[in-house]
C-alpha cells in the first residue's frame, strides 16, 4: 500500500467480518492512520453524523464496507430495513466524501445485485440484464446504487470512486448465529453441534441443487487493497474464485471436514435463492493483479478450526 501508507484511511465496517481483515492487512502493510468509525458513535445513515466524522478525521481514502447483511431468512424478514440502511449509508457517505475532497472512495457491492437468471459465469457487463433474485433484491439493488452514484460522480465531478463485487465470503470471524448467518457458518455450526450431541441428521434449507461460489475472507481483503492501490477505473469488478459448487456438495465437504457422519435432510419447502452463482474473475486479474489461491477445502479447514477453537471444541478439522 505504498500509495496510501502515509495517508489517513477510513474503513467503514472495519470492526466487522470483512472489515477487520482489511484493517489487519492495512496495519501489516505499515499504514499508521486507520480510522474505524463505530455505529454507536456515528450513524452512517445520518448525513450530519457523516459530515462530522469526515470533518474530524479528514480521510484520504475511504473503503466502504459497512452494511446491513444476512442470509435468506433475514432478507425475507427485513427487506425494508436492508434497503434503507444500505442505500442511505452509501449515498450519504459518498456525497460527504465528495464534498470533503476525499482522494478515493472504494465501494463494495454484492453479488446479490446480479440478475436472478444471469448467464454463467456472471460478467460485469451483464449486471443490468434483469431483476435480482427476489429474496435479496432490496439489499442487492441498494448496494448497486453505489455503482450508479460512483459513475455519475466520476462523470460530473471527476470523483475517483471504484466499485467492487465480492462473491460470498467465509472464514474466521464470520457470523455463526443460525438466525442471521450465511450457509457456510450455519453448516459448520450445525455439523459440529450434531457431532457433539450424537445426532444422526441435520436439516438444511432448500433442495441442495443450487450452486454458489465462495471466497476466503483474507483473499477478499487482499483484493480490496490491491484495487485501492492500483485500480482507478469506472467499471465494476468481480472479486471471486471463478469456481462454483452445489450446496449439497458443499454440505458433504463440510461434513467430511468436521467429522459429522450423519445424513442431511433437505427442506425443499424453504427457498433456494438464486439458481446459480459463479463469476467471471478475469477483470480483477487484468486490472489489479488479483487471483485467488486458497482452495475451498483449505479455507473451510481453517474456518472450522477457528470456530472450534472459539467454542472450546479443540481440533475438529479432519
Amino acid at each position: 500500500m505504498k500509495r496510501w501508507r502515509d495517508k489517513t484511511i477510513m474503513v467503514t465496517g472495519g470492526a466487522g467480518f470483512l472489515g477487520s481483515h482489511v484493517v489487519e492487512r492495512l496495519r501489516n502493510e505499515g499504514c499508521q492512520r486507520i480510522i474505524v468509525p463505530r455505529s454507536r458513535e456515528y450513524d452512517l445513515r445520518n448525513p450530519q453524523a457523516i459530515r462530522e466524522l469526515l470533518s474530524k478525521t479528514a480521510p484520504d481514502l475511504i473503503i466502504h464496507l459497512a452494511a446491513s447483511v444476512g442470509g435468506i431468512e433475514a432478507n425475507r424478514k427485513n427487506p425494508g430495513s436492508f434497503f434503507y440502511d444500505n442505500l442511505s449509508m452509501g449515498t450519504h457517505l459518498m456525497e460527504a466524501a465528495r464534498l470533503c475532497n476525499v482522494e478515493k472512495f472504494v465501494a463494495c457491492g454484492t453479488i446479490c445485485s446480479y440478475p436472478k437468471f444471469a448467464s454463467v459465469p456472471f460478467r460485469e457487463e451483464d449486471l443490468w440484464d434483469g431483476y435480482p433474485e427476489e429474496t435479496n433484491a432490496p439489499y442487492g439493488l441498494a448496494k448497486k446504487m453505489l455503482l450508479v452514484q460512483s459513475q455519475a460522480y466520476r462523470q460530473q465531478y471527476g470523483f475517483n470512486s471504484i466499485f467492487l463485487l465480492p462473491v460470498n465470503l467465509y472464514g474466521p470471524r464470520d457470523n455463526f448465529d443460525l438466525e442471521t448467518s450465511h450457509v457456510i457458518p450455519a453448516l459448520i455450526r450445525k455439523c459440529l453441534e450434531a457431532k457433539q450431541q450424537n445426532k444422526d441428521h441435520i436439516t438444511v434449507w432448500g433442495s441442495g441443487k443450487v450452486t454458489r461460489e465462495f471466497i476466503y475472507v483474507e483473499e477478499a481483503a487482499e483484493a480490496i487493497l490491491l484495487a485501492s492501490e492500483h485500480f482507478d477505473g469506472e467499471q465494476p469488478v468481480n472479486i471471486g474464485t471463478g469456481e462454483e459448487i452445489t450446496i449439497r456438495a458443499l454440505a458433504e465437504l463440510i461434513a467430511e471436514e468436521t467429522g459429522f457422519a450423519g445424513e442431511f435432510r433437505w427442506d425443499s419447502e424453504k427457498p433456494d435463492g438464486q439458481p446459480r452463482r459463479c463469476l467471471d474473475v478475469q477483470k480483477a486479474k487484468d486490472y489489479f493483479g488479483f487471483e485467488s489461491k486458497v482452495g475451498l477445502r483449505e479455507g473451510l479447514r481453517k474456518t472450522i478450526q477457528w470456530y472450534a477453537n472459539l467454542t472450546g471444541g479443540g481440533n475438529h478439522a479432519q
